[in-house]
């Protein structure tokens, strides 16, 4: 326990009821956490009353917690913008710290009689440049269809000094350049294409089709027939380019897109950047979370679009931010007009699907993971209406030969994957005879009390996000009373399968949860629960194997339990076992020769 807790308490007894932002200071002055309040008395007492419920960073940062200082303001709007702004100044070890993972790119139009357009990371060449844009790759892909599409020279030649040196390369025969190296065109012709190219990169299709369409009818009318073939093939080719990019031909026409994806270690947020029906830019955060600070969504708007200048006119997001109200008031603020924080409707849910894609994909690479079995977890967590995505699930299955070789196996995924080396198996010991509520019950007992006790190995002492029950709601009631006598806080849900045996739903304590619809989440339970299947129905079939042998080998005079289970630990295999000489017999079981010589023909029918 903090020795300052009884100064702190005493401190913050006389805090004023007002709106404003606390600073909490380590023992060395170093600010560690910055949080605003509608109420500075209410808020800061909740970090230093007796008997806490805090998570354990909570308890960390307040371990820490020297003094505090607290600055009171109007309203809680103006707490929220002066957060943001200490927040952003002193960047607190407890906060959500974002971390921006690209550095800014640009696309530069270079000087000279025949510009070139490229996809750059600075802006140390002269030029004029469109950006800064956070994704390299927007900027490159971008660069290169403006190139494509008005047939941009992309070759090293200069010019006008390299003019019809040599002939036309093969960019020029299949038509993606219009052969400048010819000396056929223009400088006013090429800059004029070069504007086009511009406006194209920077407002999109629309602008350009119309703008060359109006250029193409005026040459018709002036009998310059060449010019207006030029302008028709080039606006075939920015209809073809919006065509195959569904990104591209969008009808937001001004809108911030937010997806998110929670990993064991953080969240990755992507901002899909649509400006004039086109993505223009994406954006990629990842941070670690705190566990302070309830609605990550929340938090990380105040802090991505404080000061920012380009404010959108709509912003799409899974969920409503709980500032949500705040955060409107800030933007409105910083724009020309009213901004709307939404959820998605109609085909925006297929474009939030793609922002929470690029989010899952981003995570998966920091985490060696694939971006299926993120929005997997994602999704199951969702689904049961758990906190936070369960990234370590154990699984647990019943297996017997009617009364005979009762077990169970549990399984362990973690962050959607088998995690083998944590898996156990059960012999089941108080039941005698086939019951799988009973049988379960006994398994989960002797299970959870390692968790109790931590008497166990590092994953049989570990805590799971979710327990996953192959069985139905009398399963999961029976298993969830347990949970709750032993005073443990573990979701628990069963998989429930169909006369086909394939996952069909998931039971929860009084209804069943459909989740064919979510083709990740389906997919991961519908492994797991193969998994555990197979895991069980295997350690059966040994068990009762091992029975067999036992019988077997009994059935010799003189061969009792202990010196069947000496024969069956030296030779494991039937293979090896039938390998066996009678000598051999007789050494291990510690038996005379004749004995072993009848052994020995037991075996070889087996």
């Amino acid at each position: 326990m903090n020795p300052r807790v009884p100064y702190l308490r005493e401190k913050t007894s006389k805090l004023t009821v007002s709106s404003g932002v606390y600073i909490m200071k380590d023992k060395n002055g170093n600010i560690i956490y910055i949080g605003k309040a509608k109420n500075l008395h209410k808020r800061v007492s909740s970090y230093f009353r007796e008997n806490p419920s805090h998570t354990p960073k909570v308890s960390a940062m307040v371990s820490n917690v020297y003094d505090y200082d607290f600055i009171v303001t109007d309203s809680e709007y103006e707490a929220l913008l002066l957060e943001c702004s200490l927040i952003k100044q002193h960047k607190p070890k407890y906060n959500i710290l974002l971390k921006d993972d690209k550095g800014y790119h640009y696309i530069r139009i270079s000087d000279g009689e025949y510009p070139r357009i490229t996809a750059e990371k600075n802006t140390l060449q002269s030029g004029k440049y469109l950006g800064p844009y956070t994704s390299g790759t927007v900027a490159k892909e971008t660069a290169d269809e403006a190139n494509r599409v008005f047939m941009l020279p992309t070759c090293n030649r200069r010019f006008p000094q390299d003019f019809r040196k040599s002939r036309p390369c093969l960019n020029y025969h299949i038509k993606t350049c219009m052969g400048v190296c010819s000396g056929k065109v223009s400088r006013k012709e090429y800059a004029d294409i070069i504007k086009q190219a511009e406006s194209f990169m920077k407002n999109g299709s629309s602008e350009s089709l119309k703008r060359m369409e109006k250029e193409m009818n005026i040459a018709s009318e002036n009998l310059e027939f060449e010019k207006a073939a030029v302008l028709r093939d080039r606006i075939n080719a920015v209809r073809k380019a919006t065509e195959k990019q569904k990104i591209i031909n969008s009808s937001i026409n001004n809108a911030d897109i937010i997806g998110t994806a929670e990993f064991h270690k953080g969240v990755c947020i992507s901002v899909l950047i649509y400006r004039h029906n086109r993505l223009y830019d994406k954006a990629v955060f990842e941070f670690e979370t705190t566990d302070i600070d309830e609605d990550i969504l929340s938090q990380f708007m105040m802090q991505y679009y404080y000061n920012k200048t380009d404010i959108p006119k709509i912003i799409i997001t899974d969920h409503i931010p709980s500032d949500y109200s705040l955060i409107e008031e800030m933007l409105n603020t910083q724009s020309d007009g009213k901004v709307k924080i939404t959820t998605p409707k109609g085909r925006q849910t297929e474009l939030l699907r793609l922002a929470k894609s690029n989010s899952a994909e981003y995570a998966a690479i920091k985490n060696n993971r694939t971006g299926k079995e993120i929005i997997a977890v994602e999704q199951l967590g969702q689904v049961l209406g758990l906190d936070k995505p369960p990234q370590y699930i154990e699984a647990y299955d019943i297996s017997n030969l009617s009364s005979e070789s009762i077990v169970a196996g549990m399984v362990v995924f973690e962050n959607g994957r088998p995690l083998k080396k944590a898996y156990k198996r059960f012999t089941i010991k108080e039941i005698q005879y086939q019951n799988d509520y009973e049988s379960m019950y006994e398994v989960l007992t002797r299970r959870l009390k390692h968790i109790i006790n931590q008497d166990g190995d590092e994953y049989f002492n570990r805590t799971p996000d979710l327990i996953l029950l192959d069985g139905g709601k009398g399963h999961v009631n029976t298993i969830t009373s347990l949970v709750r006598e032993l005073g443990l806080n573990i979701k628990v849900f069963g998989m429930v399968k169909n006369d086909k045996h394939r996952t069909r739903a998931i039971a929860s304590g009084g209804n069943e949860i459909q989740i064919n619809h979510l083709h990740p989440a389906f997919m991961l339970i519908t492994g797991i629960q193969d998994e555990v299947h197979r895991f069980s129905v295997n350690y059966m079939h040994s068990k009762h194997k091992k029975k067999t042998y036992f019988s077997e080998l009994m059935s010799v005079h003189g061969i009792g339990e202990k010196k069947s289970e000496k024969i069956l630990l030296k030779y494991k295999t039937k293979e090896n076992l039938k390998n066996a000489t009678p000598e051999d017999l007789s050494v291990t079981a510690g038996i005379n020769i004749d004995t072993a010589r009848e052994l020995w023909e037991i075996i070889q029918n087996m």
